[in-house]
């Protein structure tokens, strides 16, 4: 089975792995991630709480074969609209129960009873629609929109205080045990039109109808959103009925396309002119000077037509705005959104952090169960583990950047969400920069469609400051020592103006098997203003096998210990190194604060 994105298995203790084991098996798509130290799982993680806070705040449901306690103290901090809570279930370490905890109606229940029969244990469903009748009527299927959702409740309660509906139903309701009478005080009923409905009357829009649009570039997205809103409006049609927002592929990059896609909630799509033109018998208002433009007879009728398919209708012929147009079609049945046009290409440029799975954001993690294609380095995609199954990657050598990122690129024009993965944060030497690089000069009109969004990761950086302590508690600058793209004269200036401003400086790529001299000069120039005593920081594959993380000084740093695998961070004339009751050394640069304070104090003394 499958809800939504893949679901996580939360494993804590040894005796709770044959469990979690069988529950990957009944499910087939879910990942176990298991507690460091206790359990061996697809995906290891060192901290409870935030592992499953970052999982909740991805959207990923979560089956926790652990205390039902345990998942509510995690979650509790964060539970504010149950309307966007992913479901989270808590299994008994025998597999005794699962019990849905939190998203009943958004998976949770039904995840409970999949996981329930894979062990042959028992889900404790406790909401009163379920186990009543089968039937949760606050959260139709998709495909159908309740009109008023705070009208369910009071319904349910008319139901089981023995009352019955009167009517048909509709047919996503055909096989839920409702009591059922033609005297019935309550009603339950389906339309495209505008209707409220009330405690005693449901109404459901399913989404029958497709919105086409156009509109000249750079069109206000105001003007046509409030031109969406009226035509459906003067129709008097259901927003909630709209199934999305459908118009030409060149206008994928359109922004009034895609705000009058957010304004219904829904996603807008895109057709080939070709699609469009064949829609051309079925059209309103063809016009020919459309098809000298674009290529087809009508760029509104035609999206919304082709997106409701060859069954439907014309519900609305074309409106138009000074510089928009709008139409609307309906379809016999239920438009499947997701099977018409293509979506705008999406490009999500993700930082991994160094390697440790802890490090690695919730928004990236996110944006890596959203793709469908997978773009990058290959120890890069080897990283991400189980969140790479069921993507398809697409992998490359190291060096091959440029390949990478046209690839990404080529791949997110065709209308895929495509993840190119990056180690730390990919805008930090990295693949951001690249991607913008090429949109601009590449000469792709389809690539400058792709909406491209960059989710940050921890740099290199940060990771070796956490695990030696706060060596970049003040000002502080990163240097590439690398002369492949930056001229060493302009290195060697960024240098000695670092060291004159006594930064602290993270040393990227310091030194590799050309390059072994340039660390050599860094450390010289920087000698020239700071003391031997200044501490180092040697950190080498940062959340990786191998990690080693430590302290030396200036003037003991040796070029022939680093290789590319390392950060080198080193302090300013103010950073301490001091050995800490557990015997470690930590670095830290103070924040002035000591000395600000003194100074006030002599002032005031003074007055």
């Amino acid at each position: 089975m499958s809800v939504g994105p893949k679901p996580a298995i939360v494993v804590l203790s040894p005796g709770g792995l044959e469990t979690a084991t069988r529950i990957a098996v009944a499910l087939g798509d879910a990942g176990i991630h298991g507690l460091a130290r206790r359990v061996e799982g697809d995906i290891t993680f060192d901290e409870t709480i935030p592992h499953l806070q970052s999982l909740f705040r991805a959207g990923t449901p979560i089956v926790g074969v652990c205390a039902a306690g345990i998942l509510i103290r995690a979650l509790g901090p964060l539970l504010a609209d149950k309307r966007d809570e992913p479901p989270v279930v808590a299994v008994a370490e025998d597999g005794s129960a699962a019990v849905p905890l939190l998203g009943g109606h958004h998976g949770a229940n039904d995840l409970a009873r999949h996981v329930a029969d894979g062990l042959g244990g028992v889900a404790a469903v406790t909401t009163a629609g379920d186990t009543r009748f089968g039937v949760a009527l606050d959260d139709p299927p998709a495909g159908w929109t309740l009109a008023n959702p705070g009208d369910a409740k009071a319904f349910m309660a008319e139901l089981l205080a023995g009352e019955t509906i009167a009517g048909d139903l509709p047919d996503f309701l055909a096989e839920a045990d409702l009591p059922r009478d033609p005297g019935g005080a309550l009603r339950i009923s389906e339309t495209v039109r505008a209707a409220a409905g009330d405690a005693a009357h449901l109404v459901y829009h399913p989404k029958r109808l497709a919105v086409g649009v156009g509109c000249e570039r750079g069109t206000d997205p105001a003007e046509l959103a409030a031109l969406v809103r009226q035509t459906l409006a003067e129709a008097n049609l259901a927003e909630d009925a709209v199934a999305g927002i459908w118009s030409l592929d060149l206008k994928a990059d359109e922004p009034a396309v895609h705000a009058a896609a957010d304004m219904l909630g829904v996603d807008a799509r895109f057709f080939h002119a070709a699609a469009l033109e064949a829609e051309t018998p079925r059209l309103a208002t063809p016009s020919e000077a459309v098809f000298r433009e674009v290529g087809c007879h009508g760029v509104a009728e035609g999206a919304a037509l082709a997106a409701a398919g060859p069954d439907s209708t014309l519900a609305v012929p074309k409106k138009k705005s000074l510089r928009a147009t709008c139409a609307v079609a309906e379809a016999p049945g239920i438009v499947d959104a997701a099977a018409a046009g293509v979506p705008p290409g999406r490009l999500l440029v993700v930082g991994t952090g160094p390697g440790g799975d802890g490090w690695m954001t919730a928004e990236s993690e996110a944006a890596v169960a959203a793709a469908s294609d997978l773009v990058g380095y290959s120890l890069y995609l080897d990283l991400l583990g189980a969140r790479a199954d069921g993507k398809k990657r697409h992998d490359f050598p190291l060096g091959e950047e440029t390949d990478r990122v046209r690839a990404a690129l080529d791949l997110a024009a065709t209308g895929k969400t495509v993840a190119l993965v990056s180690s730390g944060d990919p805008g930090i030497y990295a693949m951001a920069t690249l991607v913008f690089e090429q949109i601009e000069t590449g000469n792709r009109a389809d690539w400058g469609r792709v909406a491209v969004d960059v989710c940050p990761g921890i740099s290199a950086l940060q990771a070796a400051s956490a695990r030696i302590g706060a060596p970049l508690g003040h000002d502080f600058c990163t240097i590439s020592l690398s002369d492949l793209l930056t001229p060493w004269e302009a290195i060697e200036t960024r240098l000695r103006a670092a060291a004159a401003g006594d930064f602290v400086v993270a040393f990227y790529n310091p030194v590799s098997k050309r390059r072994t001299w340039q660390l050599a000069e860094a450390k010289d120039i920087l000698l020239g203003a700071r003391p031997e005593t200044t501490p180092v920081v040697i950190a080498r594959n940062l959340g990786r096998d191998g990690e080693t993380v430590r302290a030396t000084t200036l003037g003991a740093l040796d070029p022939a210990d680093i290789d590319m695998l390392t950060v080198v961070l080193v302090g300013s004339s103010e950073t301490r190194a001091l050995e800490t009751g557990d015997g470690r050394t930590r670095v830290y640069t103070p924040r002035g604060y000591a000395g600000k304070n003194a100074s006030t104090d002599k002032k005031e003394n003074r007055g």
